[in-house]
């Protein structure tokens, strides 16, 4: 499977410039064979918690309209992230389109940055989200999830492939590469992650970080253009490793749901 990266610069709470530059990438994206194309956290305006001004209701939203559409015109499965209302405050979503423009799977951030104050407008899913497409099972996280290994455990007992998008500060861009080679060691998984580049609106600074990681913790090499990187993944390669080398089956997975409580 022929995966695309973009590092995309966002243009800060700009819907419409961000849809043109989206559209660019996903035509390069297509021109390239991709079977699936992957943008940052709340793609068409940069990590913003202005609700009242980029959130839109998710029966009429304007960014899933769009990706839709874009799916089915260029024939390639999207991944991309907007804000939605709710009742109370907003959702940081992740929505999988497959080529045809169906959503596969919608995912609400589980853990909402507080040091941030995204928790003070944004509530937090309460389920783990996975998507059956083109033979792998694949998990969805959004940003600050990626520090909180449990819920890319409970994840890595269905899939193969786990994907972090995010607006990740080069600040902690170390924590960044160190968590997702973690987490695709520790659960014998491709670990994807997927970040902005440049400046937003606040000043917070994003370098380009886009990037693959095997069971083995080994970074993949890609076909490299201006802000996008092209991955091609094999689950066979997962396998023929774990026949050698599986650390997964010893994972005591009852044991950890009912010690979940220091027993003191």
């Amino acid at each position: 499977m022929k995966i695309s990266l973009i590092s995309m610069d966002q243009a800060w709470e700009n819907k419409q410039k961000n849809i043109v530059l989206c559209e660019e990438f996903i035509r390069k994206s297509a021109n390239t064979k991709s079977d699936l194309i992957i943008f940052p956290e709340m793609t068409l305006t940069g990590f913003s918690l202005d609700v009242e001004k980029i959130a839109e209701k998710e029966e009429s939203s304007i960014t899933i309209n769009q990706f839709i559409n874009f799916a089915k015109k260029y024939n390639i499965a999207i991944i991309f992230g907007l804000v939605i209302l709710n009742k109370d405050k907003a959702e940081n979503r992740l929505i999988f389109l497959n080529n045809y423009g169906k959503i596969l799977e919608s995912y609400t951030k589980i853990h909402p940055f507080s040091y941030a104050n995204e928790d003070k407008y944004f509530s937090h899913g309460s389920y783990v989200k996975s998507a059956k497409f083109k033979g792998h099972e694949i998990g969805l996280t959004i940003c600050y999830d990626l520090r909180f290994s449990d819920t890319y455990s409970i994840l890595s007992t269905e899939c193969d492939i786990i994907i972090n998008i995010a607006n990740w500060p080069s600040s902690r861009k170390d924590h960044w590469e160190t968590l997702l080679k973690a987490r695709a060691i520790e659960n014998q998984i491709f670990m994807i992650g997927v970040n902005r580049v440049g400046v937003d609106g606040t000043g917070s600074i994003y370098s380009e970080g886009s990037m693959v990681f095997n069971a083995n913790g080994e970074k993949l090499m890609a076909e490299t253009e201006k802000n996008m990187k092209t991955f091609t993944i094999d689950k066979e390669w997962t396998k023929n490793f774990k026949n050698n080398f599986n650390t997964t089956i010893d994972k005591k997975r009852i044991f950890y749901k009912e010690n979940d409580d220091i027993k003191r």
